[in-house]
């Protein structure tokens, strides 16, 4: 159970790619987190215009690495095992690889962000990206006592 909430978290905290089957709950998410993080920093219009695009490829960049986690995630749980040594090295390299390509990720959006925000705001936003997480959890911890409580069967 705890790895279907922490993957829900993680796909929430995807950049919301628009088509024209998209969810009404990611597009409200999508303005929730919008509206959050304008709030978190007070962003001025002139400041949204430029941290919004660094933001989004940030986020699509470090979505496609975590993605890649996940699928070795997966392919360990499901084939652990029939698994050799060597293979089981691969997939603990690639893990490690991910993570060094997702920490200098972090370092280039730092430095972008540093461009487009005072220093104030790029630490506010490093203070509001952990609220928003938290605000996620909770969230999705009411959802699920909520989903609990409404099934069918267990009303009294």
């Amino acid at each position: 159970m705890k790895r279907i909430l922490a993957f829900l978290i993680i796909m929430m905290m995807f950049p919301v790619i628009r088509t024209s089957a998209q969810n009404t709950n990611l597009e409200r998410l999508n303005n929730f987190k919008i509206g959050f993080f304008t709030k978190k920093l007070n962003l001025t219009t002139a400041e949204a215009e430029k941290f919004w695009p660094v933001y989004n490829e940030y986020q699509g960049q470090r979505n496609v690495i975590q993605i890649e986690k996940l699928k070795l995630n997966r392919n360990f749980n499901q084939n652990e095992s029939s698994l050799n040594d060597k293979q089981l090295e691969e997939i603990g390299d690639e893990y490690v690889d991910c993570m060094v390509r997702e920490s200098n990720l972090a370092v280039e959006f730092h430095k972008k962000l540093k461009q487009v925000l005072p220093p104030t705001k790029v630490i506010l936003y490093y203070q509001a990206e952990n609220q928003y997480k938290v605000q996620l959890l909770n969230e999705l911890q009411t959802v699920k006592q909520q989903q609990k409580g409404l099934r069918p069967g267990r009303n009294f």
